[in-house]
């Protein structure tokens, strides 16, 4: 015990007495390792911060320099092309672009400002800027530069003068176009209409003409009902407005054609109706007026229409003074010469077969010239033509006289007098026996004569003057009139020729006589609109739906016709009309009779019809058509004619002739 007690003392001891060497060693080395171990982490870590903040430094240097070397040949070339499109604006300083007059939009990613980029350049960089300053300078300067900017500069020239020049090409074009546009209206047709009119325009030309007339009709109203109640201020002011109104309205039918003072017209009207209508409206007395009023009008256009018809019937029926004038002069001069020059030449050609012969029925001296000249200008062969004309007593001269003074070409022609023909009596044509009947006359020229227009006109067309001419039936005694011919056209004298029409001789007939164009593409031209079949012997013999065809342009085998005897069959179906039971008057109705299932069909550019009734054939239809048939009470020779077909007729006229002239016969 005493032993480790000692020990025990003397190691404490000897710890206590070596404190300088063993026992403090350890602490020291604690402290170095907390002390050093963090000093030595911050310090590496600089040391690594260090390296790469200059690494980093010197990886963007070397970025910032490859995006400047690129940025910097970018820059080259677009101010290189800046200065040369703006040498007209005076020289540019290249400085000023790279230092502060660059754009805001010039900006690029990873820089502010390219200016920016380029100033903060260390000294070897600004030296290198400098030498390729200098390079651009150069290159800028070069003979090359020069040489491709005035190629640019030459090419934009020429290039603008040909966009000049297609425009001017272009604007040329279009002013001709519209030149012949112009000259394809028809004036007479259209009036006072012009596409550079601001109504041409506008759909509504006339919303200012209706507002006038209806504001009229209103204050008529109000003026019965003023009257009705005693207000005759109201009523006087309202007929002076009235008044005024009409003359500011005159004649116009569209807005344009108004008087100047119509505005204040309407207004006046306007302000006086509402006065009006405060006073004197009564909705059963307005509704009553306005009825009786639009009865009225009613009945006012009914008696309008039939009044149009009669006269449009009547100027049809008359004959214009310069074609009177014409026969007139014709006829003096024919009589004063000496009989042996009043004979046409070439006779025998009159009964030669194997030419192509015409048959034309007339009495107008002028048309019969038209139908021969067109013939004959649009003749392959005039020398083979032949034209056998008739004509009644009191035009036979003036015919003669015509043609022996213009004899067509090398045609061969011949006029003669229907009143000579001994054999057409009332004894052997039906026509001419019931024209002598009583009842006939009774029809054609009673006494009690209505003393209205209106009146007489629902018959009016069946009194026309050419159904009492034989001249007008002449037609179904062809084979009496040319015994020695084989085939013949027949032409009325309202048509026109525009082909040759020699190929219709050698249009096979298949046994037919009659070779016409058929009309029955509209339902009114069929056979029921011609002929009464509540009558048994129509109803028996014909069929309602069938076709009708044309006179105009007939081709006729002369063979056919007396083998079928058909001037017999027309005898006798004309003794049978003696009344006018199976149809009015006419030659249309019984030569569809007398020539039931005997025609054949010709192709309808042949013959196109309608000129003088319909105004919208098609002009191309007209154009390609051999014959073109003025049928109808419009006729070219009448002031009536359709101005827009007038002039295939009027191009055959000699207006220069000096019986032509002396008569005032005009275009």
């Amino acid at each position: 015990m005493g032993i480790k007690r000692g020990g025990s003392s003397l190691g404490v001891h000897r710890n206590r007495g070596g404190g300088g060497g063993g026992s403090r060693f350890p602490v020291v080395s604690l402290v170095l390792v907390l002390v050093l171990a963090p000093m030595v982490f911050f310090i590496g870590r600089g040391i690594y911060s260090a390296d790469s903040i200059d690494q980093n430094d010197s990886s963007k240097h070397q970025e910032l320099q490859d995006v400047d070397w690129r940025t910097k040949l970018a820059l080259e070339h677009v101010i290189d092309v800046i200065k040369a499109n703006t040498d007209d604006m005076g020289p540019l300083s290249l400085d000023s672009f790279r230092k502060n007059n660059f754009s805001a939009s010039w900006k690029f990613d990873g820089q502010e400002n390219v200016v920016d980029s380029v100033n903060i350049q260390e000294t070897p960089k600004l030296k290198q800027d400098t030498s390729l300053d200098d390079t651009h300078t150069q290159h800028e300067d070069s003979p090359a530069s020069l040489a491709r900017r005035q190629l640019r500069e030459k090419r934009r020239e020429r290039r603008a003068a040909e966009l000049l020049k297609q425009d001017d090409d272009v604007s040329i074009k279009l002013e001709n176009a519209a030149i012949e546009r112009s000259k394809s209206v028809d004036s007479a047709v259209l009036g006072k209409y012009s596409i550079w009119r601001k109504e041409a325009d506008n759909e509504n030309i006339d919303t200012t003409v209706r507002l006038m007339r209806d504001q009229m009709i209103m204050a008529r109203v109000y003026v019965s009902i003023a009257l009705l109640k005693n207000k005759t201020d109201m009523a006087h002011e309202l007929q002076t407005r009235i008044k005024e109104s009409q003359r500011a309205l005159g004649d116009a039918t569209t807005d344009n054609d108004l008087n100047p003072s119509a505005p204040e017209k309407i207004k006046a009207m306007g302000q006086l109706l509402s006065k009006a209508r405060d006073q004197l409206y009564d909705c059963k007395l307005v509704t009553g007026k306005l009825r009786a009023m639009l009865q009225s009008a009613d009945e006012q256009v009914r008696s309008l229409k039939k009044q149009s018809t009669f006269l449009s019937q009547l100027a049809a029926k008359t004959i214009p003074n310069g074609i009177h004038c014409l026969s007139m002069r014709l006829t003096i001069e024919y009589y004063l010469l000496p009989p042996e020059k009043r004979k046409f030449p070439k006779k025998e050609n009159l009964e030669n077969p194997s030419l192509y012969h015409y048959a034309l029925f007339s009495d107008n001296v002028l048309a019969a010239s038209v139908v021969v000249n067109s013939t004959i200008m649009n003749a392959k062969e005039p020398e083979k033509h032949v034209f056998h004309l008739v004509s009644d007593k009191l035009n036979f001269g003036a015919m003669n006289m015509w043609f022996l003074l213009n004899p067509p070409g090398k045609a061969t022609i011949h006029v003669e007098n229907v009143d000579e023909f001994k054999w057409l009596n009332s004894s052997y044509c039906p026509v001419l026996r019931q024209l002598e009947s009583a009842a006939m006359k009774e029809f054609y020229f009673k006494a009690d004569h209505h003393t209205t227009l209106s009146a007489g006109s629902s018959n009016l067309k069946y009194r026309n003057p050419k159904y009492l001419s034989m001249l007008n039936h002449l037609r179904f005694y062809l084979p009496q009139v040319y015994p020695k011919l084989n085939k013949i056209l027949f032409l009325d004298d309202d048509i026109v020729v525009q082909k040759d029409l020699t190929g219709l001789w050698k249009v096979d007939l298949h046994g037919k006589v009659n070779g016409a164009v058929e009309t029955c593409g509209e339902s009114f031209h069929r056979f029921d609109k011609y002929l009464n079949f509540s009558n048994p012997h129509i109803a028996r013999n014909f069929d309602p739906n069938a076709c009708g065809w044309a006179y105009g342009m007939n081709v006729f085998d002369l063979k056919q016709w007396k083998k079928r005897d058909i001037t017999g069959i027309y005898h006798k179906w004309q003794n049978m009309n003696e009344d006018r039971v199976l149809w009015k008057l006419g030659t249309l109705p019984p030569g569809l009779m007398t020539f039931y299932g005997l025609t054949h069909p010709l192709d309808k550019s042949w013959h196109v019809l309608g000129l003088g009734y319909n105004p919208s054939v098609d002009k191309n239809d007209i154009e390609n058509a051999a014959v073109i048939h003025y049928n109808g009470n419009m006729k070219p020779w009448l002031e009536l004619a359709m101005t827009r077909y007038r002039s295939y007729w009027v191009k055959y006229i000699k207006f220069d002739h000096p019986y032509i002239r002396g008569c005032k016969i005009k275009e």
